[in-house]
């Protein structure tokens, strides 16, 4: 059984994020989806209300980040060779 599914009766003292298989691969591509949204965000009240900016660049950066980059980092798993 894997190690979130256990008894309630365990007695081992596990903390949360022990349980998590995130590595610093993932935490890297998290926080770049976040500066990609940021940036999605600040361009898109920077720029004039019909403009290049505020109508294309902003919505395809802020795709990128929500869309495609967050959950890839959610999805890519640590390849660890000890196991």
């Amino acid at each position: 059984m894997s190690r979130i599914f256990k008894n309630s009766d365990s007695r081992t003292n596990n903390k949360l994020f022990e349980t998590w298989n995130f590595s610093k691969k993932n935490y890297i591509i998290f926080f770049s989806g976040l500066i990609c949204i940021i940036s999605g965000y600040v361009i898109m009240i920077n720029g004039e209300t019909n403009s290049f900016q505020s109508l294309t660049l902003a919505p395809i950066l802020l795709f990128l980040g929500y869309i495609v980059i967050i959950p890839i980092a959610l999805i890519i798993k640590h390849n660890d060779i000890d196991k």
